[in-house]
């Protein structure tokens, strides 16, 4: 049976967010308009940071801003300024993603650099391992194990059957029995007649009738093998020898390899058959399966580009039928060994036979999702029950009854090999429904129609859906895995969460809130709220200006200058910590040291009011005498600049 596999049907062969997604714009600063004016924070930060003035949060908005834009030649400046600051704890994910802006520039001999510091501070993460051999895989392959009921079908015969297709409310099979013709011809190699097709009914419980020979028009004197129908039923892919047209073709060393066929049916007979363009005398193709939307076709072969003994590729059909070059379906899923019988669900799940991923003996079959963008997620074995020691090959599920047909040459079997039907009762991928809905931090009504990205632990894009009216979205996950989800609409600024699913079938909930991106203010409200200036700071018991004061100030001026009809009032507050006295005088001056700052920077003294209010307005419990916290102090501890004109 491996020899038959390997060499494939018994043929000497090799195989048997935009954080800004659109900058709003200003608004005239004018009473026409509600007394309403609107603060572009990030240009704002932009003229700050161009001025010198340096901030760890400020250079991750910045770079952040760019980022999730898709600008990642502008991102690289901000995240440099990031990580040129001295003394400062920089986050992983800041790592990852002044990498990736660093390869955007050609930057690559850096960018792996920096991925290497991030691989020693972020645990493992596998956007920068991205796999990490498994030394557990029999524990895994436990975990994906009781979940098959299987019995042999009863179309087997003692002769070699395998590689069974749907077709019309059939299965269509490979077999190698005796037909009782006196002509029938046996293989040197195994001994076995050469194979033609056949087909049982399926019943109501998918349990096949007695076998017969498929359509004549389609068999030959050499082999047929794994077929795989269109959903009309009018076309056919199959192996067969090189052979076609009585003529037989052979390779240099005159060796009759296999290749993929296709026919079409025209009144009950398959006609029109011809060896697909990309196949070759000097090398195999087998066992082809179809994509759901049937514009791909998925294949074994070892032709020059082969990884091992046997890849699995992948072609595309055009609209006029032709096909693209093949594409190995690379490392991920091809390794050293034989990966072959391939075959696509319609759930998009790519199942094959290989013993060169980890298993339990012979070949064993495996199964990868197959992403939108055609990526392929982890490779996964489906479980002892399906696999065996033995070669356990050409699986095929249907995806509504959860039931199929798989092929082995395991021990108590009928014949050399043998077709097993199964019933599923677990799918081998746990999955959880991700879902929550997307509001306004402010106001926490929800926001309709945000985008929504889905993103795994790589930061690569799953998937793209829009939040509907109420706000609320949600994806198809699976368990124990890590994603970040990030949400975007316009005039506000982006966000993301990252979380991890548990590990079990259900539900989880991630909501996501968004900050407006502009700040509205009207006269009676603090500009200082729109930048997070919570206060102006001094030196202990000093009214100059320090050079984090002067930073934040530096917002305040472009502010005025941006709208030269604003008045601002400028307070300054203390704690009830000291004599009231000297808490007063201290914050007059400094309220008369910032509006000297802003006067010596080019505005008006006349636009500028400001004094002193020591202890006089605590915005707590903690006057003179009560126990309080830091924390609680440093509330009363702050600067406000309260617009009195627009």
């Amino acid at each position: 049976m491996k020899k038959k596999i390997l060499l494939c049907v018994a043929i000497v062969s090799v195989f048997s967010f935009n954080i800004y997604s659109q900058k709003a714009k200003l608004a005239n600063a004018d009473k026409n308009y509600d007394n309403y004016a609107y603060i572009d924070a990030i240009k704002t930060y932009e003229k700050v940071a161009e001025k010198g003035y340096k901030s760890a949060p400020m250079f991750q908005k910045l770079g952040n801003a760019y980022y999730f834009n898709g600008e990642l030649d502008k991102a690289v400046k901000w995240y440099a300024e990031l990580f040129a600051m001295p003394e400062t704890e920089i986050e992983p994910t800041y790592y990852y993603r002044y990498a990736q802006s660093l390869r955007a520039v050609n930057e690559n001999k850096k960018a792996d650099q920096i991925l290497e510091q991030f691989d020693k501070i972020s645990n493992n993460d596998s956007r920068a391992k991205l796999f990490k051999k498994n030394t557990n895989y029999l524990d895994e392959i436990k975990a994906n194990s009781g979940r098959y009921k299987i019995e042999n079908a009863a179309i087997n015969s003692q002769y070699s059957d395998y590689g069974s297709s749907f077709y019309n409310n059939k299965i269509v099979f490979t077999s190698a029995r005796d037909t009782g013709s006196l002509g029938q011809r046996k293989h040197t190699w195994t001994d076995q007649h050469f194979t033609n097709l056949y087909s049982a009914d399926l019943g109501e419980e998918m349990s096949p009738a007695n076998p017969v020979k498929f359509n004549k028009s389609l068999n030959s004197k050499f082999n047929e093998a794994t077929p795989v129908f269109t959903k009309d039923g009018k076309t056919v892919y199959f192996t067969r020898n090189n052979y076609v047209d009585g003529k037989k073709g052979k390779n240099e060393n005159g060796i009759t390899l296999v290749k993929l066929y296709k026919a079409t049916l025209e009144a009950d007979k398959w006609t029109n058959i011809q060896a697909l363009p990309f196949t070759s005398d000097s090398y195999s193709t087998a066992h082809p399966t179809l994509s759901p939307d049937e514009k791909t076709l998925y294949f074994a072969s070892d032709m020059p580009g082969t990884l091992g003994l046997s890849d699995l590729f992948k072609v595309q059909i055009n609209d006029d039928g032709s096909f693209t070059t093949p594409v190995n379906l690379g490392s991920s899923i091809n390794t050293e060994g034989r990966e072959t019988f391939p075959f696509v669900s319609q759930e998009n799940e790519l199942y094959f036979a290989s013993d060169g991923h980890p298993g339990v003996g012979g070949l064993d079959i495996f199964m990868s999702r197959i992403n939108d963008d055609g990526s392929l997620n982890k490779v996964e074995n489906i479980g002892m029950e399906a696999n065996s020691p033995k070669d356990d090959f050409a699986y095929i599920i249907d995806t509504k009854s959860r039931k199929g047909f798989f092929s082995s040459n395991r021990d108590g079997g009928q014949g050399y090999d043998d077709i097993y039907q199964f019933l599923e009762t677990r799918k081998l991928i746990c999955e959880q429904e991700l879902y929550g809905k997307i509001t306004d931090a402010e106001s926490n009504i929800a926001i309709p129609n945000a985008k929504v990205t889905l993103f795994d632990n790589k930061m690569s894009i799953l998937k793209n859906v829009e939040a509907d009216v109420n706000g609320d979205y949600n994806f198809l996950v699976e368990c124990g895995k890590l994603y970040t989800v990030r949400a975007e609409k316009e005039n506000y600024s982006s966000n993301e969460k990252q979380i991890t699913v548990p590990k079990t079938n259900g539900k989880t909930y991630l909501p996501i809130a968004l900050e407006k991106d502009q700040c509205k203010v009207t006269i009676g409200d603090d500009l200082g709220k729109c930048f997070g200036i919570k206060m102006i700071y001094f030196d202990l018991d000093k009214s100059n200006i320090r050079t984090e004061a002067a930073m934040d100030l530096e917002k305040i001026l472009d502010v005025l200058n941006q709208y030269p009809k604003m008045k601002l009032d400028i307070r300054s507050h203390t704690d009830s910590r000291a004599s009231f006295k000297y808490n007063e005088a201290l914050s007059d001056r400094r309220a008369k040291s910032t509006i000297a700052w802003l006067v010596k920077n080019g505005i008006d003294a006349n636009r500028l009011t400001g004094k002193g209010y020591g202890e006089n307005q605590l915005v707590n419990k903690c006057a003179d005498g009560v126990k309080c916290t830091e924390e609680e102090h440093q509330m009363n501890r702050r600067s406000e600049f309260i617009i009195t004109d627009l």
